[in-house]
């Protein structure tokens, strides 16, 4: 693999990992303040960036853990408000910087497990930002979010509100594959 591909990957896998956890810490807070969607909300999306993170991972088993992966996201204990905007403005940087970025270097270098990992990870996040600022909005407003059922894709962490697609559109697995939350 190379080299810019491969530290992309390491960057992303460091990125998604901290998000789980950090995504998880919020539901806690979110919890303790009433708001038990918006603490759902967090724990769903947080799993999916543990798929995400799993994905970026495979893709570089041939270092057999020899590397070390860190990130540039701001974290740190605040209010849902906080955090949630916290929450995107991190969705808001993979969605605008990071994986375009990503997927145009894995693409000239030819790294297509790369490149299909890093548009899978891209392709969630832009749902994760709408979630995150409709729970934004109800949490301005003093309420708790609105939010039916959602559905993460085992596969590549597709992520919708309501009923799991018959196919995934983005890895195109089935809708048994999808978990609900």
């Amino acid at each position: 693999m190379k080299k810019m591909t491969e530290q992309n990957l390491i960057n992303a896998f460091g990125g998604e990992s901290q998000a789980n956890m950090r995504y998880l810490h919020f539901a806690d807070q979110a919890e303790k303040e009433g708001f038990k969607n918006v603490a759902r909300l967090f724990r769903t999306i947080a799993h999916a960036e543990y798929i995400h993170a799993g994905d970026h991972y495979q893709e570089l088993k041939h270092l057999n853990g020899g590397f070390v992966a860190n990130s540039m996201a701001a974290f740190g204990p605040g209010n849902t408000q906080k955090n949630l905007a916290l929450a995107i403005a991190g969705e808001t940087f993979e969605i605008e910087e990071m994986y375009p970025a990503y997927i145009e270097v894995a693409r000239f270098q030819n790294e297509q497990g790369a490149e299909r990992s890093f548009q899978w990870s891209y392709g969630t996040e832009k749902m994760h930002k709408k979630l995150f600022e409709k729970a934004q909005n109800a949490v301005n407003q003093g309420n708790d979010v609105d939010l039916g059922t959602v559905q993460v894709c085992e596969a590549c962490g597709y992520t919708v509100e309501g009923d799991a697609p018959d196919k995934c559109p983005l890895c195109k697995v089935s809708k048994e594959n999808f978990t609900a939350f």
